[in-house]
């Protein structure tokens, strides 16, 4: 922890990405592409003993799906999940290794899925674990989307409090506060068509149903939550070495008893994006550093405050821009 309460030194490469005004963001499902990865394995040496970790771990070569495909295979939640995790991990051993050291920020935050990348991160969970906990999620989440089948839809340019109260009225749920104008809802398939056309009447600017398969971060998620429950209670955990902005409450996890509570309802919770962005900027934070494929938490931070600073690590060349 020493690192973290350090300054930045100006101008040295490190002080890009080591410090208290810096937090660390780990993006959730969506983010895959084939192909993901492939260079940092090439690359780097520690990378590639963090896919061989999550190989073995899962007793799968779930990194030759990454890395080649094909797409409708990795586009199935019990791999995209452990695979963008596994991205994200590989992503920042290739920055320690290009540093000489591990780069330690102020605070760390995942969406979704990207939570248990940040526990990984601020020494919570070990890589064996994490990948044990994301690929036993994926697979249940994948069940839970037969036995209560339901979607997702974006609400674009409604206020929060119109959008609870459409969920209100159809039965649906909200999911996700991603930004001030990008609301997700989720629910079974005829209360979200109800809602859409809700939303619409209610001067959303859009409402467009998500290609996803199931309703995430809603009550058609007990099932997942309650297979969960018990792989929590059987895991591991240590007190982060680092805050961990939660997705639930959008305020710092700093135990591990505060990390079980978390896990133990996050599947079924609205992921308060916009909240945490907007506490962690409240602290101090100044540049956020997206670590792991594409670049979805960038725009969304951008959407939440323009005066962030933004840097994203998804590929060995930008690992290495980093002593530029």
């Amino acid at each position: 922890m020493a690192d973290s309460n350090q300054s930045p030194v100006a101008g040295s490469p490190a002080g890009r990405v080591i410090g208290n005004d810096i937090a660390f963001i780990f993006p959730g499902q969506g983010s895959q592409a084939v192909g993901m990865g492939r260079d940092l394995a090439a690359e780097s040496r520690a990378a590639r003993q963090v896919f061989d970790e999550v190989d073995e771990a899962l007793k799968r070569p779930l990194s030759k799906i990454m890395f080649e495909g094909p797409e409708a295979d990795l586009v199935q939640t019990e791999n995209a999940q452990p695979a963008i995790m596994a991205v994200s991990l590989a992503a920042h051993a290739a920055m320690a290794e290009v540093l000489g050291r591990k780069p330690v920020p102020g605070m760390v935050a995942g969406h979704s899925l990207g939570e248990y990348s940040a526990l990984a991160i601020a020494g919570v969970l070990s890589v064996t674990d994490t990948a044990r906990l994301v690929v036993a999620r994926g697979r249940l989440m994948q069940e839970a989307c037969h036995l209560r089948p339901g979607g997702m839809a974006a609400l674009i340019g409604i206020e929060e409090a119109a959008a609870e109260d459409i969920c209100l009225q159809t039965g649906t749920y909200i999911s996700n506060i991603n930004s001030a104008d990008q609301i997700i809802i989720a629910g079974d398939h005829d209360s979200l068509a109800r809602a859409v056309q809700l939303a619409a009447a209610r001067g959303a600017r859009k409402a467009i149903p998500l290609s996803v398969g199931g309703a995430f971060h809603s009550g058609l998620m007990e099932p997942a939550q309650d297979g969960l429950n018990e792989m929590i209670e059987s895991t591991p955990f240590d007190d982060p070495s680092i805050p961990i902005v939660g997705n639930c409450d959008a305020l710092p996890l700093r135990t591990a008893g505060e990390v079980r509570a978390e896990l133990r309802k996050q599947l079924m919770t609205c992921v308060q994006w916009k909240r945490s962005i907007n506490y962690m900027v409240g602290s101090g934070v100044k540049r956020f550093v997206e670590i792991g494929p594409g670049r979805v938490l960038t725009g969304l931070v951008k959407r939440i405050d323009a005066t962030a600073e933004l840097l994203n690590v998804n590929s060995m060349a930008a690992a290495r821009g980093l002593t530029a």
